[in-house]
């Protein structure tokens, strides 16, 4: 199963949420190679740790508007600001996102497992980390999440 392949379930997993959780129309742009990552001020990166058969992570980077409104979405609550509560229901759909990756790619007898999530504020990347070898974006009305996945 190639790079690209291994990125598909969580494209398909973000989908599924984004429309169950928030009732959101998405489309995904197809997973593309890269050396770079973009570092914004503006986003909240959530780093999921998978381990198994499949070792690595992957990047969920939400705009701050984006994360705003997802999150005023879920609660009916209006948010200014990325507080506690914000990166704990980020963290959250981040998590559903990955757990239902994992579904998909047992489906493919692949078999991993994903670690708790790591929430990084204002763009900044995990420490010592090469940046992704494969992205790809979920589009939204609210605004687009991407996904950036790196095997280790």
């Amino acid at each position: 199963m190639s790079t690209k392949d291994l990125l598909t379930p969580f494209s398909n997993a973000a989908s599924q949420t984004f429309k169950l959780l928030l009732d959101l129309d998405v489309s995904t742009d197809s997973s593309q190679p890269t050396d770079n990552c973009e570092e914004t001020k503006e986003k909240v990166n959530i780093v999921i740790e998978i381990t198994g058969d499949l070792a690595g992570e992957v990047m969920y980077s939400f705009p701050k508007d984006t994360t705003l409104e997802m999150v005023k979405m879920m609660s009916g609550m209006e948010f200014n600001e990325i507080d506690d509560f914000v990166k704990s229901a980020l963290g959250e759909i981040a998590n559903i996102i990955s757990g239902n990756a994992m579904t998909g790619l047992s489906q493919s007898q692949v078999v991993c497992d994903i670690r708790p999530p790591k929430i990084l504020e204002g763009g900044a990347l995990p420490a010592g980390k090469e940046c992704s070898i494969y992205r790809t974006k979920v589009k939204t009305s609210i605004g687009d999440v991407e996904l950036n996945f790196r095997t280790v």
